[in-house]
């Protein structure tokens, strides 16, 4: 009688199984990376031939002042945040191992022991294996590996974050030591205009109000020196933070050493804006979702967990309550599927977005180093006029046929001139690098 009850239940549990193993296909797909139509046109009109990005250029390539080489180097290997990002990653990869150790079976022992008269000493081992019939295992397995892969796209983002980071700062301070040199040539100049005109004011042909004038300009150009070299100290500092260092004088070279690379390769939106970090950070988070979804959908069916420490009609009991268990919690199982419908459509939208301000992104880096190389031709014209508009009314000063104020007006206008020229300098390379991060980040 037994042996027929239990048979029975055997046919019903093997039916069941059947039934709801057809029914839960929906849980075993696998992620794929959704198409968009707005990807081809992602950097909007600009022309995008199928060449290789500048992105997967390694950095020492794109970077060839050696100096530069050796700062990124040291900022790789000490930097606070690519050390936490490490640290993420061990945290990932332990979190996967730990989802793929569930698929085998676990053993624990539970120790006894008994007195009578000499010690009974027992070491059970209860075993225990859940099969994954409805893919909750494989699906929290994927998530996790989704995890894992998001934290080595984040460690990929701080790496090139703090590599653009270092050249940028260090071409920052390239640019104040240019501006440095500068205002030391003009402050020389105009110490020699102080002297000029002290000398043409005791011949009678300037008062002491133009004295003054010079004199205070010439101050001004001083102040102007302090002020860049506390800059430069400060940019100094804020570069040995991201080195991990104490402060100290940092090496370096010029800002006319900068190669800028002849021509830039933006690649096609598809194959380039894939590989920015920030676009697979939310592409795994997108996927993470999806097997969110799917582990939620798997929750409706029953759990099989096969104990070896049980005899079989207990065991075949649990089995009988793990497949009804689901219809008293059908409420709850409903809500979290919604939750996690929810929250796959918002990474979904989240994914589209940073599509689009990626591609909006490159476009703002192109336009921008583009105007910075075309204004770069204007403003080295522009500095050789008023050069020799200075030298001009300097001679004309001597021989006091011009106003003092014209030779200080046409030295104002050629030091402000300098200046934007080595700022604009600035911005081309700040761009160019920007451009190369937005493209990818290189290797």
């Amino acid at each position: 009688m037994n042996k027929i009850i239990i048979y029975k239940i055997h046919r019903t549990i093997v039916s069941c199984i059947f039934i709801l193993t057809m029914g839960s296909c929906g849980i075993y797909e696998t992620f794929q990376t959704p198409r968009y139509d707005i990807t081809d046109k992602a950097y909007g009109d600009i022309i995008s031939p199928d060449t290789a990005s500048t992105g997967n250029i390694h950095w020492q390539t794109f970077f060839q002042d050696e100096k530069l080489h050796a700062l990124i180097e040291t900022a790789l290997k000490n930097n606070a945040d690519m050390q936490s990002a490490i640290l993420k990653i061990q945290a990932a990869q332990a979190s996967l191992k730990a989802s793929k150790l569930a698929f085998l079976p676990s053993f624990n022992v539970s120790p006894s022991a008994d007195f009578d008269g000499s010690w009974d000493v027992q070491l059970p081992v209860n075993a225990s294996w859940e099969v994954d019939l409805f893919g909750n295992l494989r699906n929290a397995k994927k998530r996790k590996q989704a995890a894992y892969l998001q934290s080595g796209a984040y460690m990929q983002a701080v790496r090139s974050q703090l590599i653009a980071t270092v050249a940028s700062t260090y071409y920052t301070l390239l640019s104040l030591d240019a501006q440095y040199k500068i205002y030391e040539v003009t402050e020389q100049s105009w110490k020699q205009n102080v002297e000029v005109t002290r000398r043409l004011m005791k011949a009678g042909k300037y008062n002491a109000a133009s004295l003054s004038q010079t004199e205070a300009n010439y101050y001004n150009v001083c102040n102007n020196l302090i002020d860049i070299q506390q800059e430069i100290q400060q940019t100094e500092n804020q570069l040995c933070a991201l080195l991990g260092e104490t402060p100290h004088p940092i090496e370096r070279g010029e800002l006319a050493d900068w190669l800028a690379p002849e021509v830039i390769h933006v690649g096609v939106p598809l194959h380039v804006l894939s590989n920015r970090p920030d676009v697979k950070q939310a592409e795994y988070t997108l996927a993470q979702a999806f097997y969110a979804t799917n582990e939620a959908r798997a929750a409706f069916y029953p759990a099989l967990t096969i104990s070896g420490n049980y005899e079989f009609r207990h065991s075949l009991y649990d089995i009988v309550g793990s497949l009804v268990q689901p219809l008293f919690q059908r409420g709850t199982l409903k809500a979290n599927l919604d939750i996690a419908k929810a929250e796959q459509k918002e990474a979904d939208i989240s994914f589209r977005q940073t599509i689009i301000e990626a591609g909006i992104e490159v476009n703002d880096a192109l336009v921008a180093v583009k105007s910075a190389r075309e204004k770069a031709e204007n403003y080295s014209k522009q500095v050789k006029h008023l050069q020799d508009a200075v030298k001009s009314t300097q001679l004309l000063m001597k021989h006091g046929s011009t106003t003092y104020l014209e030779v200080l007006t046409a030295q104002q206008t050629l030091l402000e001139a300098q200046v934007n020229q080595v700022t604009n300098h600035l911005t081309e390379i700040s761009n160019t690098i920007t451009l190369y991060q937005a493209l990818g980040g290189g290797r």
